[in-house]
């Protein structure tokens, strides 16, 4: 028995292959610094989706039908009431998601792919006070939801920072979200109960719910000068360092790096805090050198969380609203796993040991 079915192998999958030993991810066969640098959303989605559903996945094609299907799930933004309005931005999403009929075919999960990317901008806009936008279908899927969040065109630099980190964290082999995914999916259920309960996965702040706190730590720490003592602090009083480490790397997380490089050209576009990202240069320097010191049996590296928290940071997302973001770029990958699942696997039905009291002997 393996707690936590630590290296359990449970599907077999043509999605993504992580590699933790030697911190590599592979999407479809194509190396994450390759799709970081050079595919859009709609890329990854045709690449990610192609043999899984039936239908024209061209890239235009799926763009066009892509934005079509943002329009049509504007429409269900009118459900959202005061009371829902106080809710977390994740669970107005989940709860305007169960709209959304349980299909399997392209047109189902074109509207999850679309619904995501339109119902957190005017979730946003409307606990802000501000009326929602409505989608462009013109717009690729990035540059609408910076369009639907700000109100404006969003800038070049900004589109492909946003596809860069959607990409980046489209799959991810089986965490904890892409399993119960696929579990749902076992039972013949459609995807949008498939992608509701991947969503009541990434919620729980272990699996989708850290990058937030990154920023928190930096706002704690302040200076650059304060870094090493606040870092020493926190481990002595048995914090864990938000952003590092990860329970399949053993090394620095790859994607922590393809948003990195990211951020490069917000910054040389002077869109992006300058004072943060050289706070958190020196945090991170800080931290792997305190880190190696005190626990040196334990690989901790940098992970994707701590520039998930400054790139979205930069393009203008709340901190609460970080985890939405992440289901984004990652119901392509619910997606995917959801149908591949569907078409080859069978029910998921692991065994128990039970370890409770027995029955008292008459």
């Amino acid at each position: 028995m393996k707690n936590g079915l630590e290296d359990v192998v449970a599907a077999e999958t043509q999605l993504s292959d992580v590699d933790g030993e030697a911190g590599r991810l592979v999407i479809r066969g194509v190396s994450l610094d390759h799709l970081a640098e050079y595919a859009s959303y709609e890329d990854v989605a045709a690449l990610l989706l192609d043999g899984l559903i039936e239908g024209n996945l061209e890239k235009e094609n799926l763009r066009r039908r892509l934005g079509q299907a943002r329009t049509e799930v504007f429409a269900h933004i009118r459900a959202i009431d005061d009371d829902m309005l106080g809710l977390p931005p994740v669970d107005i999403m989940r709860a305007l998601t169960a709209r959304l009929p349980d299909g399997d075919d392209l047109e189902a999960a074109l509207g999850l792919l679309a619904a995501p990317a339109v119902f957190l901008p005017a979730i946003l806009r409307l606990k802000n006070g501000d009326e929602p936008v409505a989608p462009s279908p013109s717009l690729s899927q990035s540059a609408d939801i910076l369009a639907m969040l700000g109100g404006g065109r969003p800038s070049k630099e900004k589109v492909k920072a946003l596809d860069t980190y959607l990409v980046t964290i489209s799959d991810h082999g089986l965490n904890a979200s892409t399993f119960a995914s696929r579990v749902i999916a076992s039972t013949k259920a459609g995807l949008t109960s498939s992608v509701l309960g991947a969503i009541g996965a990434l919620k729980g702040p272990l699996h989708g719910g850290a990058p937030g706190p990154v920023l928190d730590m930096l706002d704690a720490i302040g200076s650059q000068d304060n870094a090493k003592a606040w870092l020493n602090q926190a481990l002595d009083r048995g914090e864990r360092l938000m952003g590092f480490g990860h329970r399949v790397y053993r090394v620095r997380d790859p994607r922590a790096d393809a948003l990195r490089y990211a951020l490069r050209p917000l910054i040389d576009a002077d869109q992006v805090d300058r004072e943060r990202i050289k706070l958190a240069n020196a945090v991170e320097l800080a931290a792997l050198a305190i880190l190696k010191e005190r626990k040196p049996d334990r690989p901790l590296d940098v992970n994707v969380e701590f520039y998930t928290a400054l790139l979205l940071d930069a393009l203008g997302f709340p901190r609460d609203a970080f985890t939405g973001v992440f289901a984004i770029g990652r119901t392509i990958g619910w997606i995917a796993h959801a149908r591949e699942q569907a078409l080859r696997g069978r029910l998921i039905r692991p065994r128990s040991l039970y370890v409770g009291p027995l029955p008292q002997a008459a």
